[in-house]
This record gives structure tokens, C-alpha cells and sequence, in this order.
């Protein structure tokens, strides 16, 4: 490949934090020959100019989904998106836990509870879960969760204006968060790269750096692996990039989700991990380069 060769990273127009770990993908298809632009899906790109779109950090499609989606439709249709429209649909509705658990994927319990729900509150009680964390179907980050006791008002009252609005769900506190944390299994190209452990503060229960999270490296035992992959194997496509993300509950590991569309891939935290999802993008690109002359 020549420096001219040049693909896109996908961004967003509105960021909630900075990204920590592009320039380090940067550098490394630098270093491999081709000419990266970071660009925003709501720009107005020829994006047929590019033989390759990766979708990297839009950490705003949350609030502007149908638009999003749309986007990924159309730039599918064009050009060699990743990962694919299909995958980023699938994903971007947490509801894809459903078909994880009907598959006999150990996942977190969870309530389902549709827009416009008229006895959420109710349902909720009917589980019987001590403490809860409620929360939208459609976002990232831990952006509208909240903790609470089940009999708290407060509980109620955030969950009825979440319905109001859109699907929601409800799941129990998983009390292993506070010393065990989060465990985030990184893939490229379907294969396994890296892991971390996410910690939350104390006192917190959402393990991202912006509540005051912290992260370290680690290395996954059978069980996680083994776990990751069997989940990361329902995707409706093959992934370019994907995190799995798990904790303990009840002494099991079990799912708590699937970040397949804009997920922070902890980059810094393993040697040589830029250059792997480098080389993966680069095999990607050569594919659709070969079809294009085909």
C-alpha cells in the first residue's frame, strides 16, 4: 500500500469525553502505508472516496439513532463499512441480550420494559431484587443509569420517565462490581487481542473513567474466554473490532454487554495492540481493494 491510500475513522460531531486512543490507530496505519482521516458521520463526506469507512467513536449516535442508522445504511451501500450496518442496528439496542440469554448465554437478569409501559413501576417490584439499576435500552456509558433500592421513589420516578421516552430495563445491582469490577475482553477481526478490569470508585457503580473509574490490564482465565466468544459469535456479521463486557454474579461469569458500534478499545494497555487492529484494518482494506478490480 501507498500513502495515498487513505480510509476513514468515524468519529462524532459532539463528544461527551475526549478520545484517548485514536491517534495511537492512527500511528499505526501510518506506519503501515495508509493515510487515515477522522471525520464525523454527520459531516458532509464523499465517502465513496474512501474504499474504507471504520466506524471508530460517534460516542453521540445515541442521541440521534434513527439518523445514525440511516447513515450506516446509506455509507454501507457505498463503501466497506465497519463494523457492518447489520452489526451497529443489531447492537445498538440493548433488547440484543435477549437472543444472547435465549441462546443460553449467561447474561445479567433483566426486566424489559417497552416505551409507553403503564405498570412499570409494578413490574419492577414483582422481581423482588433488593437493589436495582435502571436504565435506557439506547445508550452508552452508563448515560442514564441509575442505582437505587427497590422501594425508593426516586427508583420509580426515573423509571417512568425513561418509558416515557423510549425502552428501558432493570436489572439487579451485581454487588461483585464494587471489588471484582468489570472484565473487557477485546477482539480483532474475531480474535482475541487484549483484556482489562474496570474499578469504580468507591461508592460508584458505573466503572467509566468519567464517574471515576479505573482500569488495569489482566489476563482472562478459560472461563471468560471461552464466554466472550460463544457471545461475540451471535453477532448478525463478522466484527472488525469488538469488546465483551462481563462480571461476576452469583459466582458465575455473566454477559453485561456486547460494544460492537464505538466501544473504547483500552489501546494503551496492551503492547502492540494498535498495530493488531491495524493490521486487521489493513487486511480489510486489501480485500475490498482486490473485489473492487475483480
Amino acid at each position: 500500500m501507498t500513502t495515498t491510500t487513505r480510509i476513514a475513522l468515524v468519529t462524532g460531531a459532539q463528544m461527551a469525553k475526549p478520545d484517548p486512543e485514536t491517534h495511537l490507530l492512527v500511528a499505526a496505519l501510518k506506519a503501515l502505508g495508509i493515510a487515515p482521516d477522522v471525520v464525523a458521520w454527520q459531516d458532509d463526506v464523499d465517502w465513496t472516496a474512501y474504499p474504507l469507512v471504520v466506524v471508530r467513536t460517534p460516542w453521540d449516535y445515541f442521541q440521534h439513532l434513527d439518523a445514525f442508522l440511516a447513515w450506516s445504511r446509506r455509507v454501507g451501500g457505498l463503501t466497506r463499512l465497519l463494523n457492518p450496518a447489520s452489526v451497529l442496528a443489531w447492537n445498538s439496542h440493548k433488547g440484543y441480550l435477549r437472543q444472547l440469554a435465549s441462546a443460553a448465554i449467561p447474561t445479567v437478569p433483566t426486566l424489559w420494559l417497552e416505551q409507553g409501559c403503564a405498570d412499570s413501576h409494578a413490574r419492577l417490584l414483582a422481581t423482588g431484587w433488593e437493589q436495582v439499576v435502571v436504565k435506557p435500552a439506547v445508550s452508552i456509558g452508563g448515560i442514564g443509569a441509575l442505582r437505587a433500592p427497590l422501594s425508593d421513589a426516586a427508583c420509580a420516578e426515573h423509571l417512568q420517565s425513561l418509558v416515557a421516552r423510549g425502552d428501558a430495563l432493570a436489572q439487579p445491582y451485581v454487588d461483585s462490581i464494587a471489588d471484582q469490577g468489570e472484565l473487557s475482553l477485546v477482539y480483532f477481526g474475531g480474535r482475541y487481542s487484549h483484556a482489562i478490569r474496570k474499578l469504580p470508585k468507591a461508592g460508584e457503580f458505573r466503572v467509566q473513567d468519567m464517574y471515576g473509574g479505573t482500569v488495569a490490564a489482566h489476563e482472562p482465565d478459560a472461563e471468560a474466554r471461552a464466554l466472550a466468544a460463544a457471545a461475540l459469535a451471535l453477532a448478525p456479521a463478522a466484527t472488525a473490532y469488538a469488546r465483551v463486557d462481563m462480571v461476576r454474579h452469583q459466582g458465575s461469569l455473566v454477559i453485561m454487554e456486547l460494544e460492537l458500534i464505538e466501544p473504547e478499545l483500552f489501546l494503551p494497555y496492551a503492547a502492540g495492540a494498535a498495530g493488531q487492529f491495524a493490521q486487521t484494518l489493513a487486511q480489510a482494506l486489501r480485500q475490498e481493494q482486490e473485489a473492487r478490480h475483480d
